[in-house]
């Protein structure tokens, strides 16, 4: 199900890392989140709904195991001081749930991102091309779960 007039079923919403029958994963490449998030990621729910709660529950489970394995992926290859998960939808009420690495030399941390800036970010040099497919690798062997 798409709807009109909804950017996240009429577009990819980013940078598409890995995509699946149910949902796909972008890295965020446009934008002020980019710039100061480098490693901002997003699971963008293929069909359109707009709560966690309309999944039916093997959907759910696939949902919340992908989101776990970014997250993993974000660990092991970068070593952020945290990951921030939300699902927040008010502005696009389209189920996505955004997986962030946050470091502490970040221009907000350790206040949320949509928070103002704390301070001047310094350079962060992430290899970015290597989570995006550690992300890929993680996801396929879900694909046809």
């Amino acid at each position: 199900m798409r709807r009109q007039g909804c950017p996240l079923c009429e577009g990819d919403g980013g940078l598409v890392v890995a995509r699946t029958p149910r949902f796909r994963v972008v890295r965020v490449v446009e934008g002020e989140e980019a710039l100061r998030f480098p490693a901002f990621y997003r699971l963008i729910w293929n069909d359109h709904v707009a709560e966690f709660s309309d999944l039916l529950v093997t959907d759910r489970h696939a949902c919340m195991d992908a989101v776990t394995e970014i997250e993993r992926s974000l660990r092991s290859l970068l070593a952020p001081a945290k990951v921030n998960l939300a699902s927040l939808g008010n502005v696009v009420p389209h189920l996505h749930w955004h997986v962030i690495a946050r470091f502490e030399a970040d221009s907000h941390f350790p206040a949320p991102v949509w928070a103002p800036p704390q301070r001047e970010a310094a350079p962060l040099r992430l290899d970015l091309a290597a989570v995006d497919a550690a992300i890929a690798q993680r996801l396929g062997d879900k694909a046809s779960t």
